[in-house]
């Protein structure tokens, strides 16, 4: 299973933004789908997560700015970003849980990131 991010790039503050991650290769089913984000100096952080189902998770400080969501028949994940913010600097990772078989245990994948640099 492949995850490729794409969509990141500069943006102004108060700007917004739209991530793409896709997920390719051998993959019979995905269970839950997330970002994550990693500034320099700072450990890997949990952005916002989205179950199969639809259930979804956001870190306290993008709630209201962020709308993560899905497109389980494309195998697609994306993350809409407003009102961005100075502290949004980071590189973007894209993560899945996905089985390749029915008879397989899940995995996590991860993807290779996508920078997003907010800056005036």
């Amino acid at each position: 299973v492949q995850l490729v991010e794409s969509g990141g790039g500069l943006v102004q503050p108060g700007g917004s933004l739209r991530l793409s991650c896709a997920a390719s290769g051998n993959i019979f089913s995905i269970n839950t789908m997330g970002w994550h984000r990693q500034a320099p100096g700072n450990q890997r952080e949990l952005v916002a997560t989205i179950s199969s189902g639809g259930l979804k998770n956001y870190a306290d400080s993008v709630k209201g700015r962020f709308t993560i969501s899905r497109e389980n028949a494309k195998n697609t994940l994306y993350l809409q970003m407003n009102s961005l913010k100075p502290e949004d600097t980071a590189v973007y990772y894209c993560n899945a849980d996905a089985r390749e078989r029915i008879w397989s245990t899940y995995s996590n994948y991860w993807g290779q990131g996508t920078q997003v640099t907010v800056s005036s």
